[in-house]
This record gives C-alpha cells, sequence and structure tokens, in this order.
C-alpha cells in the first residue's frame, strides 16, 4: 500500500497537474487559434497568453515546493477533431473545464496564498468555460471529477 503523501506532497502533485493542464491548455489554444476567427480568435490569443503566464507561475510554484516542473508534450491529443468554428469554441470551454479540474485539486491539497492563486485561476477558468459556452457551471472543476470517476467505474 503506497503511504499517503505529506500536505506539502499533496500541494507539490496538485501544483505538477496544474502544470501539465495549463501545457496542454496552451497547446489547445494554438489550435483553437487557428480555427477561429474575429472576436473569438482574438478571445483565443488572450487566453493563450494567461495559460502561458499561469504555466510559468506554476513552474515557480512547483520549484518553490520543492519539484522540479514536468516540461510539456510535443502534442497533445485532442478529444475531438476540431475543424470548424464552432468546434474550436467547444475545445475551448472543455479545456476550460479541465483546467478548474486542475485547480479545484489545488485548492483542495493547498494552504495559504497558494491555495487563494488557485481559487482566482479556478475562478477565471470557470469564466472563460462561460464565455466560451455561452452558459456557466454551478460548481466549476466538481462536475469534470464527477465525469471521471464514472468513467473510472465504467472502465
Amino acid at each position: 500500500m503506497k503511504p499517503e503523501p505529506s500536505p506539502a506532497g499533496r500541494a507539490l502533485e496538485a501544483a505538477q497537474a496544474a502544470l501539465a493542464a495549463e501545457h496542454a491548455a496552451a497547446y489547445g489554444y494554438g489550435v483553437i487559434g487557428a480555427r477561429s476567427g474575429g472576436t473569438r480568435a482574438a478571445q483565443a490569443r488572450e487566453s493563450y497568453g494567461v495559460h502561458l503566464a499561469r504555466r510559468d507561475a506554476l513552474a515557480r510554484t512547483v520549484r518553490e515546493l520543492g519539484g522540479a516542473p514536468r516540461p510539456a508534450e510535443a502534442a497533445y491529443a485532442l478529444p475531438f477533431e476540431v475543424r470548424t468554428p464552432a468546434d474550436a469554441e467547444r475545445l475551448a470551454a472543455e479545456i476550460e473545464d479541465r483546467v478548474a479540474g486542475a485547480y479545484s485539486d489545488l485548492v483542495r491539497a493547498a494552504e495559504g496564498p497558494l491555495r487563494r492563486e488557485a481559487a482566482d485561476a479556478l475562478n477565471a477558468a470557470a469564466v472563460r468555460a462561460a464565455r466560451w459556452r455561452g452558459v456557466g457551471v454551478a460548481f466549476p472543476g466538481l462536475t469534470e471529477r464527477a465525469d471521471e470517476a464514472q468513467r473510472a467505474q465504467h472502465s
């Protein structure tokens, strides 16, 4: 049986997972930007910049917690093919949902200023998801966790 990680270890694991989500988000927004036009393309560029800044901040956080930041993958598998602007909008909302889920884990694992930063990032991801989707969700980050748990039970 694997021992339960310490609170600092849980925060580091959650920060690494949030960092991975930010790497994937930056990659996804490259695809979204290529398939979007007008105001949506500008929104994609802005979101891309936000995710790069959060990625860099999380890399610093991981180092501060005593870890080595995991690098980005060369490429990421997208959950579906993105051919149209509507597909790009759907992908952006899904990316933001996944980022919100990662930050909800970090909120649970962290304390103090890191917890506040994670809560701010969770809130911002939920707002971006709602903008892309056109509607919000009641508890951002939790829906994705429930969906993952349900898929794991059926696997």
